[in-house]
């Protein structure tokens, strides 16, 4: 194998290793950290070393690795602390966790992407956070196609937040830049 080859096969592996990392991190920090023998504190936080301890064997996990997937997240998924000792989700939690999150005005209009075969029942009911704590949407439609297609056939739609805030609604901005309301009303919704 030359050398060009070798260090493809090399990327590739590495890439891998950093996707499959991250899957697991958000199955323990967002979903089943019992799944491992973990225990997140009320804010989502665990300590790192006994992440990495309770991870072995179904994953080996050390320092660097995780640095690296908390560096390379395109969607900046998991924060650590400023001491770097402990690591948690920045959102999409289906356990009970407080993110300390304030109350924030959101721009004008925000956007949520999903499949065209779930389009009927939120035009009817509105977006609901399903098993999650919250309903996720972008500020660019980019970003909302990118989530809807992985849910299918995408479609996005307009959510009129200014007027939604003026009406009581509450929403937060998570530390990844995801902005999080409890729910969206039909009456707020629109297709792009």
């Amino acid at each position: 194998m030359d050398a060009t080859k070798k260090t493809e096969a090399n990327q590739q592996a590495s890439k891998k290793q950093l996707e499959k990392t991250s899957k697991f991190l958000s199955f323990v920090l967002r979903h089943k950290p019992e799944a491992i023998g973990l225990e997140l504190d009320p804010n989502g936080w665990v300590d790192l070393a006994e992440l990495m301890e309770k991870a072995s064997p179904e994953i080996s996990l050390d320092r660097d690795l995780i640095e690296q997937v908390v560096a390379s997240s395109d969607k900046q998924r998991f924060a650590l602390s400023d001491d770097g000792e402990r690591i948690r989700a920045n959102q999409g939690h289906s356990v009970k966790v407080d993110l300390e999150l304030t109350p924030k005005e959101p721009p004008a209009v925000l956007y949520h992407g999903t499949a065209t075969r779930f389009l009927p029942s939120i035009l009817k009911e509105g977006l609901r956070p399903g098993q999650r704590h919250h309903v996720h949407l972008s500020t660019d439609v980019e970003t909302a196609r990118s989530v809807g297609k992985r849910h299918g056939d995408p479609v996005i739609l307009c959510v009129s937040a200014t007027e939604m805030h003026l009406k009581g609604h509450l929403f937060f901005l998570s530390d990844n830049g995801v902005w999080l309301t409890d729910e969206v009303p039909p009456a707020f919704l629109r297709e792009d």
